[in-house]
């Protein structure tokens, strides 16, 4: 493997990324014939097919899902020279990839946008993904640093709690138990529920926190985004364990009402968290902390407790 060139590697990986040489080529803004030659170059250096064709076009091979996270790892070892190179001139220049869970989409970009506003220099690479989504960046290296709830236990990560994230149950305006006040969860235990897709934090702490009560949720659907569950609710389809951040617009509009339930809303964190093994950049590092000392005056509402607090 000692040939090996990086043009070669990013060919690949292009045409992992599209599923097709004339995809890499107009991504890498190279012919096709270009392409194939550098495919042709990398395997016979490999001494392995990397790629073989399917009906959703090409894939790698064992041996390309291999050689794949040798370049998402070279591309990150770079990414983190030039970081570093630009950090000689000062913390405030770079690239951070910063990754947000799904959830976190409804205050993340104003806090994201403030950190922008203040540290121009800096520019920021934004991912949106599911939990699994972004575990496997942090995991692979395609991102500095993540926003999200539960860190990974998989993972040996640096993470620091950045504000409460608080869960509720919620229901259309019009639903029986939308004005009975103090609800004991067991009365739940009847109704039918609309939750996230299986591995989801939302759905391991729903399934908690109904389980302290002994209720056994009925799933009606699973849904794999809020939005489609918020209007689920809507459309009285059931009800939902959801975090209270991302239904503040529907809830001050009277378009859906949380229950009023003995222990909620349920309090968790939200974190900022990143791979520990992966070099602490100037950059990512300003960027760490001033996500870590700004991000509560962007979270939004986040109900009352039983207790009358906030």
């Amino acid at each position: 493997m000692r040939n090996i060139t990086l043009k070669q590697l990013r060919v690949f990986a292009g045409v992992v990324r599209t599923g097709s040489v004339t995809g890499a080529a107009a991504q890498l803004h190279v012919s096709p014939p270009a392409v194939t030659l550098q495919m042709q170059l990398l395997q016979e250096n490999v001494g392995l097919p990397l790629v073989e064709r399917s009906p959703a076009g090409m894939v790698p091979t064992e041996a390309g899902r291999e050689v794949l996270q040798a370049v998402e790892r070279i591309e990150a070892i770079l990414a983190e020279c030039g970081n570093m190179l630009a950090g000689f001139a000062g913390s405030d220049r770079g690239t951070v990839s910063v990754g947000i869970i799904s959830t976190a989409k409804y205050f993340a970009p104003r806090l994201l946008a403030a950190f922008a506003r203040t540290h121009p220099g800096i520019e920021l690479r934004l991912t949106i993904g599911n939990r699994a989504e972004i575990i496997a960046g942090l995991t692979h290296f395609n991102l500095d640093i993540a926003i999200m709830g539960r860190p990974p236990a998989e993972l040996d990560v640096v993470a620091t709690a950045i504000g409460d994230h608080p869960h509720i149950v919620i229901a259309p305006p019009d639903h029986p138990l939308a004005q009975v006040r103090d609800l004991d969860p067991a009365a739940l235990a009847g109704e039918t529920w609309l939750v996230r897709e299986p591995g989801s934090g939302t759905l391991g702490l729903m399934e908690r926190f109904l389980a302290d009560a002994g209720v056994v949720p009925r799933i009606g659907m699973q849904i794999g985004s809020n939005e489609t569950i918020k209007q689920a609710v809507m459309a009285g389809l059931g009800l939902a364990f959801i975090s209270a951040h991302t239904v503040e617009a529907e809830i001050a509009d009277g378009r859906l009402t949380p229950l009023d339930v003995k222990g909620c809303p349920v309090v968790r964190q939200w974190y900022v968290v990143r791979v520990r093994e992966r070099r602490l950049m100037p950059a990512v590092e300003t960027t760490e902390r001033f996500l870590t000392e700004q991000a509560g005056a962007h979270l939004p509402w986040h109900g009352k407790r039983h207790d009358g607090a906030a």
